[in-house]
């Protein structure tokens, strides 16, 4: 699945602003607007593009309390019934497998420490937890999206 150097530039178009017309998001790759709908419908069939979507402050829809857990486990966390329990808990946005200390490293955000404590206490009752190690982030810096021109290629290069 490659993609090309127009594809990246759309792809980073649409990072900044998925809600903009295909004549705009041609115009500022160089192509039509109709050849600009048709790369991105081609991406998207490819699986290149997963989803559009909105980026919403946590803050203010009440989910300011940001925690990184690492969850410790008596067992391998890599089944489906894992993956299921998990995403059964809403303020789980991130959950993946990890080698090192722990089994797994979930990103969980929540309306108050109150509502972070409830989420743990789920995590918990998934079969295999055996602890976690919860860090709270205090401020974010910057988060940013993956950056379709940066870094190198599956073979080491672009």
């Amino acid at each position: 699945m490659t993609v090309d150097d127009i594809d990246r530039a759309l792809l980073a178009e649409l990072q900044r602003d998925a809600g903009q017309p295909y004549a705009a998001l041609g115009r500022a790759v160089g192509l039509s607007a109709g050849s600009a709908h048709e790369r991105v419908r081609k991406l998207r069939e490819r699986g290149v593009i997963r989803r559009t979507t909105v980026e919403v402050d946590p803050e203010a829809v009440g989910r300011g309390v940001l925690a990184y857990v690492m969850v410790q486990s008596g067992a391998w966390m890599g089944g489906a019934a894992t993956g299921a329990a998990l995403a059964a808990v809403p303020e789980i946005e991130e959950a993946h497998i990890i080698a090192g200390p722990a089994s797994l490293l979930l990103k969980i955000r929540a309306g108050t420490t109150a509502g972070l404590q409830a989420a743990l206490r789920r995590v918990f009752e998934v079969d295999g937890v055996t602890g976690t190690q919860t860090t709270v982030v205090l401020e974010t810096f910057f988060e940013r999206p993956v950056d379709p021109a940066g870094g190198p290629g599956p073979a080491g290069g672009r």
